[in-house]
């Protein structure tokens, strides 16, 4: 079987959120952080036909890009990856799927109180915008009538601060939702985005079927 460029982006992605990884037989993937505060789900165009563990993900997409047009090959404890032409080739072997960190089932989204469009774009400004000014926290509130998205320091009200204005809806203008920005490790893309005020965020994406779900930081509210 071949990895396609989609499933390699999917995984590199993945292997931000934890190097741990449980393939499961189909094409289906999960991956969850060590906190547990990140956990996503893609669905693949490329179908794996047993399940199989890898401690290093980074690792193994290393070993892949060893050889042109990777092949995988797999037998019950190790994958074969070779090239196009046959000549070169890589074994590479598994872990025991028990000893790694993996989703044990789907989170079940409570019903949000606040959806909004989080372009590409502004995906983009929010994170530059962190950048420069050191902050590591974006705010999602209410601000003249308008749901933004604000880079600032929640812990000093007078810190330089960076908003952008999304299309979305709400059903209480009292609320101030927190999310840490590191925790934003999303493929480039649009994405549509539920919260809750039981403190998790949907991030699904427009373009693929990937979807994240966040943990919100415990100093967010709602409706006090």
């Amino acid at each position: 079987m071949e990895l396609t460029d989609s499933t390699i982006q999917v995984l590199k992605n993945f292997a931000s959120i934890n190097q741990n990884i449980v393939f499961q037989e189909g094409n289906c993937v999960r991956t969850v952080s060590e906190a547990k505060n990140i956990m996503s789900k893609a669905t693949l165009d490329t179908e794996f036909k047993q399940q199989f563990g890898i401690y290093d993900l980074s690792e193994f997409l290393n070993v892949v890009s060893l050889v042109d047009q990777p092949r995988l090959k797999f037998e019950p404890d190790y994958v074969v990856v070779g090239d196009s032409t046959g000549i070169s080739r890589a074994k590479y072997f598994f872990s025991d799927p028990s000893m790694l960190t993996s989703p044990s089932k789907d989170i079940v989204m409570p019903e949000p109180e606040v959806s909004f469009t989080l372009t590409n774009q502004t995906l983009s400004k929010i994170k530059r915008a962190a950048s420069v000014l050191g902050h590591t926290e974006v705010s999602i509130s209410v601000i003249d009538n308008v749901l933004s998205l604000s880079v600032v320091d929640t812990n000093n009200s007078t810190s330089n601060a960076f908003s952008v204005d999304v299309d979305g809806e709400y059903k209480d203008s009292n609320f101030n939702f927190i999310v840490n920005i590191d925790n934003l490790r999303l493929i480039p893309g649009d994405y549509k985005v539920n919260i809750s005020s039981k403190l998790i965020s949907h991030f699904v994406n427009q373009q693929s079927q990937l979807e994240y779900w966040i943990a919100l930081e415990k100093t967010s509210f709602y409706g006090e």
